[in-house]
């Protein structure tokens, strides 16, 4: 369970639960029992017993069975003249005392072999109105309980006396009930069930009727905001009810302080996930209301409220913006201590789960870190303003101006792994390009994550909207935001090469990053060699685990007939580094071979391979790199120039580390990514990377008209007016 979202917490506390089961669950189409389902519900309250959980089963279908059998019956004893008469219904009580009998038997028979009992216990409305009766039932439900019994109720339509439906409310103390949903909601209450889950023919509930394309699962039931909103659709093809019913229902008994689920009983396992906390259906509950006001919104909302809160922001001046930055700055460092003991508790739990050192480096924050941030955040605060800028003014024609104009991108969303770090980068990146932000994080820094965001949404003045920035707590509601291309503009993932390309399959929204960061540094023939040790160990030790660090060198040949290459071999084994060969540099060097040159080791370890000359460098990078960050060393400016122009990847450099390769070292006050994609972004990726241009015309009542009365001029201006 994620324990960074609220809405499933609760399941922690849960002991007993009620499960309702209704008649389009348990009967297929053509009204016989559906043995597949109902096996699968016994297997599940099986192995919730064996866990534990005292499970109470309210069931419907007995009216639905009974009808299928009695119209066999009466088929078999019709005459031929009584079947061309027309046909009546079927007496309703007749159908559920015929149809209880094989319900029960059933159930019976797959609890039996599944090692658990049960029991029948049928109530009518009338009922519930006698205090002694209710306290029997409690005894009664409690002893079966205790000796691990599976009690199964229905209502006895058989006797019922009621004729028409009863509205529930909260003020009604009498237990009466109009359906099985409303009498599994009174036995939630009445039987102090810690959970109640409803089982439907659909996922849970929709904004609409679950056909319609448009409607969308609602994962938590706010009454406050779903109330009057919600579209149903056709009631129960067999049963009383359908979702209406449900919902009374689940709201009654969420309002009454019992959390419902309502979900698939079509689908394996679903409460066996549901008590696991993962979000299948839709969950009520009394706290929903609080859980929304920070943030639990579904996936279009938060798109939608990110990109309102950005237009609000756009509306501010260059200073207002930059006061929320040095604001966030100023923040970041007052709760240092707090984040700081967030972090270490991700590093703690990481390392009891094993994960690699390599993910378990970005994952801490070093002392200086925090500073580091705050620093970082007040350089992007004092650059220039970025949004609005004018980039060409021409004159159309006489009386009529064109600007083309710098506009933020909109709404971006940014999945990224291990690095808590990058959050800040990235959020006050948004916030100085006017971009709404949507962050999901790796489960492996969600405290770091959680507390880093509530500090700079803290930050955000009310006028923009503290949703400015939200933050994405379930992988599940990663599938939905990349469906949402008409509402957020750009995803950039920042982790595994596996990340990346399961993002670019999955989404019509364009994507930027780079999946690999095998970077190389090549040393040519004419190479300073002290300066290309100081280059290659920094390259290689200073940050392993950053994509930007070398993963691949590159040694001319004639430096291993020289002797050049030993020096810096030693030195390299000396500090940890572990070394693989290709096919050259195994033989020559007598280390193991290298099992593929496309690899980034993110560790203190490398590829090493003799080439012929630059030119073999660069075929080498080009058919094994991944277009990130390569650097030459050498003192020929003309092979130097040869290696700049034709290495065709996002940053290229001369007699300089790899580890250069960063927004905040390129001036660009902090980095949003590193893009390989070859489109209007490649490399770091700071501020202009995030925006994209609009066209202000300014006119005095031109009209084209055919282009007849208007002379085309054209021409270019002064950017100022």
């Amino acid at each position: 369970m994620d324990s960074a979202d609220p809405a499933r917490a609760f399941v922690k506390d849960v002991k007993r639960i009620i499960i309702k089961v209704g008649t389009a669950v348990v009967t297929r189409g053509d009204g016989r029992l559906a043995l597949g389902r109902m096996g699968s519900l016994c297997e599940q309250i099986r192995e919730l017993t064996s866990q534990g959980f005292e499970v109470i089963l309210v069931t419907s279908g007995a009216v639905g069975v009974g009808r299928q059998r009695l119209r066999y019956r009466k088929l078999i004893n019709s005459s031929f003249a009584d079947l061309q008469k027309p046909q009546g219904d079927l007496d309703g009580k007749a159908c559920a005392a015929v149809g209880q009998n094989g319900l029960m038997a059933l159930y019976d028979t797959l609890f039996s072999q599944l090692d658990v009992t049960s029991a029948q216990l049928m109530v009518t409305d009338n009922d519930f109105r006698d205090p002694d009766f209710r306290r029997q039932l409690n005894e009664t439900v409690n002893s079966l309980l205790c000796l691990k019994v599976v009690p199964i109720f229905n209502e006895n339509d058989a006797i019922s006396t009621r004729k028409a439906p009863y509205e529930l409310s909260l003020q009604d103390s009498s237990g009466i009930f109009w359906d099985n949903d409303s009498l599994a909601a009174l036995l939630a209450l009445e039987l102090k069930a810690d959970l109640l889950v409803l089982l439907s023919d659909v996922e849970g509930l929709y904004t609409g009727p679950p056909t319609d394309p448009q409607s969308e699962l609602i994962h938590t039931y706010v009454k406050e905001k779903h109330e009057g909103l919600i579209t149903f659709g056709d009631k129960s093809r067999v049963g009383r009810g359908g979702m209406t019913a449900k919902v009374k229902a689940a709201v009654y008994a969420a309002y009454a302080g019992i959390p419902v689920v309502i979900t698939s009983g079509f689908a394996n396992n679903n409460i066996i996930k549901a008590l696991d906390g993962q979000r299948v259906g839709t969950l009520f509950h009394r706290e929903a209301i609080k859980w929304a006001s920070i943030g639990d919104f579904d996936a279009r909302e938060m798109a939608v409220s990110a990109r309102e809160c950005a237009r609000r922001l756009q509306t501010l001046s260059s200073q207002e913006r930059s006061k929320i930055l040095l604001d966030i700055a100023d923040a970041l460092e007052a709760k240092e201590e707090e984040i700081l003991a967030e972090n270490e508790a991700d590093v703690a739990a990481a390392q009891q789960a094993g994960y690699e050192n390599a993910l378990i480096s970005r994952l801490a924050m070093k002392p200086g870190k925090i500073s580091s941030l705050a620093n970082s955040v007040r350089v992007l605060a004092n650059m220039d303003e970025p949004v609005g800028r004018i980039l060409k003014r021409t004159e159309l024609a006489d009386g009529i101006i064109l600007e083309k104009t710098s506009s933020p991108l909109g709404v971006l969303l940014i999945i990224f792994e291990s690095r808590p770090d990058a959050l800040v980068q990235i959020a006050s990146l948004a916030v100085r390009s006017g971009n709404g932000l949507l962050l999901k994080g790796g489960k492996e820094a969600k405290r770091s994550n959680a507390i880093l965001h509530k500090v700079i949404t803290s930050s955000i003045p009310p006028i923009v909207g503290e949703r400015l920035i939200g933050l994405v707590t379930s992988r599940e509601e990663i599938p939905e935001l990349l469906k949402l291309d008409d509402v957020i503009d750009l995803v950039i993932p920042r982790g595994s090469n596996k990340l990346v390309s399961q993002i670019k399959a999955a989404t019509k929204i364009p994507v930027l990053g780079h999946a690999d960061g095998i970077c190389h540094v090549f040393i040519d023939k004419s190479a300073d060699l002290d300066m290309a040790k100081r280059i290659v160990l920094d390259a290689k030790t200073d940050y392993p685990a950053a994509c930007n660090a070398m993963e691949t060198l590159l040694v001319h040949e004639d430096l291993v007939q020289t002797g050049g290459l030993n020096d810096l071999i030693l030195e390299l084994q000396e500090k940890g580094v572990s070394l693989f060969g290709g096919p050259k540099a195994s033989s020559v060097l007598n280390i193991p071979e290298a099992n593929s040159f496309h690899h980034e080791y993110g560790a203190l370890a490398c590829t090493v391979e003799i080439v012929e000359d630059v030119n073999t460098a660069i075929e080498h990078i080009h058919r094994h790199g991944s277009a990130h960050t390569d650097s030459i060393i050498t003192e020929d400016k003309e092979v130097a120039e040869l290696f700049l122009r034709q290495v065709d990847s996002a940053a290229v450099l001369h007699n300089a580390s790899t580890r250069f390769s960063d927004g905040f070292r390129f001036g660009l006050g902090a980095e949003v990514g590193i893009s390989t994609s070859r489109i209007h972004a490649r490399g770091p990726v700071g501020v202009e990377g995030l925006l994209t241009t609009r066209w202000l015309a300014r006119g005095s009542g031109q009209v084209v008209d055919g282009d007849k009365e208007i002379v085309y001029t054209h021409k270019d201006l002064n950017l100022e007016a």
